[in-house]
């Protein structure tokens, strides 16, 4: 699955980029975000893409951004455009990271993932977060795997159901602050907000 995602983007990595930084339906979601982070704090972005606009936004806040994405343009893009930070080319099931995070963000990109691996996701998640950490993803509309129209090309999404995200939670010592369903200030995105334990 991955090669799959890799190469849409790979493909369509110019289109993307532009279109992406025309849309900021998040901001919002991503301002409640780092409220609590520490000033300077660091950030673990993953699925980052060329870095706008989320990454752009949390820089500008100050915060240190490492960013993984499994598209060598995209990162290649976030390379150039925020060279003080770090942006690694890696599947995020694989990706070794070091150290803890204030914060960790898998925006428009945990959905790619089977179910199972976005439960395994949830747990390395859990890791990488030092105590008290905030985390914020998104994740698709159903249960069933889809093609989802991108304008694009089609492109794979799955979900979870809310109860499987909530174990996976359990699991990985995660505390639910806030969970909204098809967000429609947010483009129709499901949202999910947690805090390490």
């Amino acid at each position: 699955m991955s090669d799959l995602i890799a190469a849409f983007y790979e493909r369509n990595s110019s289109r993307f980029d532009s279109d992406r930084r025309k849309s900021f339906t998040e901001r919002a979601w991503l301002d409640r975000f780092i409220q609590l982070l520490p000033k300077g704090g660091r950030i673990l972005d993953l699925g980052c893409g060329a870095g706008e606009p989320v990454s752009r936004h949390l820089i500008d806040k100050g915060f240190m951004i490492s960013g993984v994405d499994v598209s060598p343009k995209m990162v290649g893009l976030c390379r150039t455009r925020f060279p003080r930070h770090r942006w690694i080319n890696a599947d995020m099931r694989r990706v070794a990271m070091d150290g803890f995070y204030d914060g960790v963000l898998a925006w428009d990109s945990l959905y790619h993932l089977r179910g199972d691996e976005q439960a395994a996701m949830i747990e390395r998640i859990g890791a990488w977060l030092t105590p008290e950490g905030r985390a914020l993803f998104n994740t698709g509309p159903a249960k069933n795997p889809s093609s989802a129209n991108s304008g694009i090309d089609a492109l794979y999404q799955e979900a979870l159901q809310p109860h499987e995200y909530r174990e996976a939670f359990v699991r990985a010592d995660l505390v639910e602050i806030d969970h909204r369903h098809e967000d429609p200030a947010c483009g129709g995105r499901t949202i999910w907000f947690v805090r390490k334990r």
